[in-house]
């Protein structure tokens, strides 16, 4: 069993992406980051970041005591270990899709989170940083839309935890000021992934939590996949 630790945001939609794929039984934690529960020591205590997500595997590979993980892209590397799915078993596609994965881990997450501090919470308005972070967003939405040409997923043919990672980001486009007609590509791979029925049910997830501090992104799309599958 997976407990999971969760709020519907990109990072802690990424995890019930993997999860809903690959079948894996688990539990939803709420830790609700608006209310500050990510600074309690019960979280702290395995989660030493102070964010979520993060995970506690009560049956773990090799049998011993309950292990637990933080930080999405390690989550992603471990329940992918675990399962065997989702990344290559050879050296070259593992090592595309690890890359992958540090990218988005590293520059798409950061950038397009701190896009959204800017345009969306920050107390003033400051035109330096929001016209910045706007800029990045689009620099790296045009890496990765080059990424996808002539390729369904970004690690080849084959969905992975490099897709997982980047879909919760990119789906937040309108909010972080992109428009998809410039990343047709982009656009193709994410209608695709949007489309998944492990998608539907991973966002449908979200549904309990989500509250006025979480931007529409996440309800609309909610209300936009509900009808495409019974």
């Amino acid at each position: 069993m997976i407990e999971l630790y969760y709020w519907p945001t990109p990072n802690g939609h990424k995890i019930t992406l993997f999860l809903e794929e690959a079948g894996l039984a688990y539990s939803v934690h709420p830790v609700n980051i608006s209310a500050g529960e990510q600074f309690k020591p019960e979280f702290l205590a395995f989660s030493p970041n102070n964010r979520m997500p993060a995970i506690i595997d009560t049956e773990p590979a090799d049998g011993g005591e309950p292990i637990s993980v933080f930080e999405s892209g390690a989550i992603l590397l471990y329940l992918a270990e675990k399962t065997g799915q989702f990344l290559p078993n050879d050296v070259r596609g593992r090592k595309t899709v690890t890359e992958w994965l540090f990218w988005q881990m590293g520059g798409l997450g950061p950038m397009a989170g701190q896009n959204h501090h800017f345009a969306l919470y920050a107390p003033e308005t400051l035109p330096y940083a929001i016209t910045r972070y706007v800029s990045e967003t689009n620099r790296l939405y045009g890496v990765l839309n080059q990424r996808l040409v002539g390729r369904d997923f970004i690690g080849g043919d084959d969905y992975s935890i490099a897709d997982m990672a980047a879909y919760p980001w990119v789906a937040r486009w309108k909010d972080q000021q992109q428009n998809l007609d410039d990343f047709p590509d982009l656009r193709r791979w994410l209608e695709a992934i949007e489309g998944r029925p492990a998608t539907v049910r991973a966002y449908a997830k979200a549904g309990p939590f989500l509250t006025d501090r979480n931007p529409s992104i996440d309800a609309n799309l909610l209300a936009r996949q509900a009808t495409q599958f019974i």
